[in-house]
């Protein structure tokens, strides 16, 4: 299975996981990255990083470098790891013959990463979704006149911009497009899955036990139940989806299952599965089947998770907090390969002066210049395929 790998991040624990994966399958792991330097760079897995544009900023100069860096080091799979993949997906159709990209068209992306036209895709797929309209529509008023609601951009992730109003609240006026969307009471899940071409191959279920924001830092893996299973595979299938692809989902008291988001990417359910199986998952779909998980239940990623338990030393979750920094196992830790996880406050320094600076989450800065602007290039576009299998 041996093969040059190129992932197109580097800074998230996520592409650390997958590089580590990589490597012990034999690859020459390769890593496209804005910053110079970044937490899988550290890493022993990783042959070479190379910096490139940022895509928010510069669309068509990253696709360029990109493309110079898959021809010159002949990578034969692209590997998107996170909210990159919007932008590494529109490589359909300039890659040389030998290279495959681990994606769904940009349209298929959009389809489902837009927020309000995932609850359409529910529908389609007769999944369950709540109730939701775009800010603005006479309906979103009239829903949130008899309903607690949640607000959200239609393009956003690492909970930027959520907003949650009690019922009979006044909308907010936003620049931006956002969906307004009934709050379901219930058991908050994420899940991580792998797909081949609208199969389900394996799910891994998680539940945050520290958040930041809204976003986990510390988390337990769960047992996959059956009413979750179900929905999952029915939506992969209606939608014939391929790739990575996670779910935020709600199990209500009935035990009725809402999607809430699609992220058609990673996401920190992947640190739960076994390196093998992660590396045969990619490398070789007609051959991955169930997940074999690692032997541990709470996985944190230790210095958030240390600075939300530090924030929290007077107020009633310091307990919670610290019982779970203690238990839980680092992400990024690993005793043959221990400077990721060391150099981590050099490398990741970038990105927490401009969190500090702005008064924001490290999780929202560290995804702004990736973030998706709400119109994809027509003529690049028309140039995509609509579904690529991986």
């Amino acid at each position: 299975m041996s093969q040059t790998v190129l992932l197109t991040l580097g800074r998230l624990p996520k592409a650390l996981e997958l590089a580590r994966a990589l490597h012990g399958a034999g690859c020459r792991v390769l890593v496209a990255e804005p910053f110079d330097r970044h937490l899988t760079g550290a890493s022993r897995a990783v042959d070479r990083s190379f910096v490139v544009s940022a895509p928010a900023q510069h669309r068509a100069r990253y696709l360029d470098e990109m493309l110079e860096i898959i021809e010159r080091e002949r990578v034969e799979l692209v590997l998107p790891v996170s909210e990159e993949i919007l932008y590494v997906s529109l490589l359909h159709g300039r890659l040389p013959r030998e290279t495959r990209l681990f994606s769904m068209s940009t349209s298929n992306l959009l389809s489902i990463y837009d927020k309000h036209g995932f609850v359409a895709r529910c529908r389609e797929a007769g999944v369950a979704a709540p109730t939701t309209f775009e800010l603005g529509d006479a309906g979103a008023h009239e829903l949130a006149a008899h309903s607690a609601t949640v607000i959200k951009p239609i393009y956003s992730c690492s909970g930027r911009g959520v907003e949650f109003l009690a019922a009979g609240a006044t909308l907010p006026v936003r620049t931006e497009a956002a969906i307004v969307q009934a709050f379901v009471a219930g058991e908050l899940l994420s899940t991580f899955s792998v797909a081949r071409a609208g199969r389900l191959q394996s799910t891994v279920v998680y539940r945050g036990v520290v958040m930041q924001g809204t976003v986990a830092v510390c988390f337990e893996r769960v047992e996959l139940s059956p009413a979750v299973a179900a929905w999952i595979e029915q939506f992969v299938a209606a939608t014939r989806f391929d790739g990575f692809v996670s779910f935020d989902l709600i199990v209500d008291r009935d035990g009725q299952v809402w999607g809430i988001e699609c992220n058609p990417r990673t996401t920190s359910g992947i640190h739960f599965v076994a390196a093998a199986d992660l590396a045969r998952a990619v490398l070789d779909p007609a051959l991955a089947g169930e997940f074999h998980y690692k032997d541990a239940r709470y996985l944190q990623q230790f210095y958030p998770c240390l600075t939300e338990t530090q924030s929290s030393i007077f107020g009633k979750r310091f307990a919670h907090n610290l019982r779970h920094l203690l238990r839980a196992r680092d992400v990024s830790w690993q005793a043959n390969d221990p400077w990721p996880f060391i150099s981590m406050p050099w490398s990741s320094w970038p990105i927490i002066e401009r969190a500090m600076r702005a008064g924001t989450s490290f999780g929202e800065v560290a995804m702004q210049d990736f973030s998706w602007p709400g119109e994809v290039a027509n003529s690049t576009e028309q140039a995509c395929q609509t579904a690529v299998p991986t």
